[in-house]
């Protein structure tokens, strides 16, 4: 597949263009309905992403921001919180979505300067559970 200049950038989901080729693959694709499963586009892709990666099912989302919320809103509820560094993509990038649509309180940590988080940190974040606190109930990692 070929992208502008010959240069695949996934810094953003918005980065990299596509090419007349892709966007005319976009314009030609059998299109259904998503919400009652009838896109054969979509599904096709779904079950080929959930085979490539040794998954039960796949999910198409539209930008990795939405991606990112659907994975905490899948472990998180309204009061929890989620536990990540001060860097991270979620904590500063996007737009504190975690917070606006879920409810959930983001407990910021320091990144070591090589972007890590000290398991010390780590540790310390960590609430046990207490009637007068949220929850812990996830840890954000970024791998970027």
């Amino acid at each position: 597949m070929a992208f502008e200049n010959g240069i695949i950038d996934l810094r953003s989901d918005t980065v990299t263009k596509p090419t007349l080729e892709m966007r005319q693959a976009m314009a030609g694709a059998e299109v259904g309905d998503d919400v009652y499963g009838e896109d054969p586009t979509v599904n096709r892709l779904q079950e080929q992403s959930a085979a490539i990666l040794g998954k039960e099912e796949g999910l198409f989302v539209a930008s990795g921001t939405m991606a990112n919320l659907v994975a905490v809103l899948t472990h998180c509820g309204r009061g929890d919180e989620a536990i990540m560094g001060r860097q991270g993509h979620t904590f500063l990038h996007e737009v504190g979505g975690i917070s606006a649509l879920g409810g959930i309180f983001p407990n910021v940590i320091p990144n070591q300067p090589d972007g890590t988080l000290a398991i010390e940190n780590i540790e310390n974040a960590y609430r046990e559970e207490d009637i007068h606190y949220p929850q812990s109930r996830l840890l954000i990692l970024e791998n970027t």
